[in-house]
């Protein structure tokens, strides 16, 4: 097989795939069907423990022992909780604490 025929058939699948998972749930759930308990339990509380698995993931190789003890990050990390607690805007919030940060790495303590 050809690695252009290859690649498109890499990318068909792909968007096959895609486009399934998005229409999954409108085929699950029909508009005039009641939500199932567990599904709406599931919107409450997946979105904060994904931003803490996030978060987590994030600080996992941070050594507070080295220099510069984990300040760029948990600098950031307050920059994303004052923008959120100040603007109610997550995008906002989380692009400003990513631009805080690699200003803080890439210039400040580098």
């Amino acid at each position: 097989m050809s690695m252009e025929l290859h690649s498109f058939l890499l990318v068909m699948v792909c968007g096959v795939v895609t486009a399934v998972l998005r229409a999954l749930p409108f085929l699950l759930f029909p508009a005039g069907k009641e939500t199932p308990p567990l599904i709406r339990y599931l919107s409450s509380v997946l979105p904060s423990a994904v931003m803490g698995m996030l978060v987590v993931y994030c600080l996992k190789s941070v050594s507070i022992i080295k220099a510069p003890h984990g300040l760029p990050e948990f600098l950031a990390i307050a920059a994303v909780v004052l923008v959120h607690k100040w603007k109610h805007n997550t995008l906002l919030s989380i692009l400003g604490g990513t631009l805080l940060y690699m200003v803080l790495v890439q210039v400040v303590f580098s």
